[in-house]
């Protein structure tokens, strides 16, 4: 099994929230493979810039996920850490990165965000990150 840690935030702009969705039709939040040598709070802001365009800032942690999937190209199993962190952005304005098979981005209400958001697990943790957000701002 490849164990890998990874980094992603979840960006706030007043009550919208950042989502992308990938090449799978998959609604989530950019997030991204920690490169030897470097944080997860910097991979975190570098992640999000690449993938979105955006500009954010981290305001604390909100916490921490896994999951496990199969690779099919590398035929094997893969777990994936991810910590993950509450960030704020300035603008709303999100560039998506095909190239990096992010085949939309934008910043959404997080009430509609609940609804779009592929997986439970994200859902949790977006409603402990927005409430995090809204007591430090």
């Amino acid at each position: 099994m490849i164990i890998r840690n990874c980094a992603g935030g979840l960006v706030f702009c007043g009550d919208m929230i950042l989502l992308i969705r990938n090449d799978k039709h998959e609604w989530s939040f950019p997030k991204g493979v920690v490169p030897q040598g470097s944080s997860a709070k910097a991979t975190a802001i570098s992640r999000i810039a690449a993938e979105t365009g955006v500009a954010a800032n981290i305001l604390s942690p909100a916490g921490k996920t896994n999951y496990e999937f199969y690779s099919i190209t590398r035929m094997k199993p893969v777990h994936n850490n991810i910590s993950w962190f509450v960030m704020e952005a300035a603008e709303p304005e999100t560039v998506p990165d095909m190239e990096l098979g992010i085949m939309e981005s934008r910043f959404v209400p997080v009430e509609e965000a609940l609804d779009l958001i592929t997986y439970s697990q994200d859902k949790s943790l977006l409603m402990t990150a927005f409430q995090k957000y809204k007591e430090l701002s």
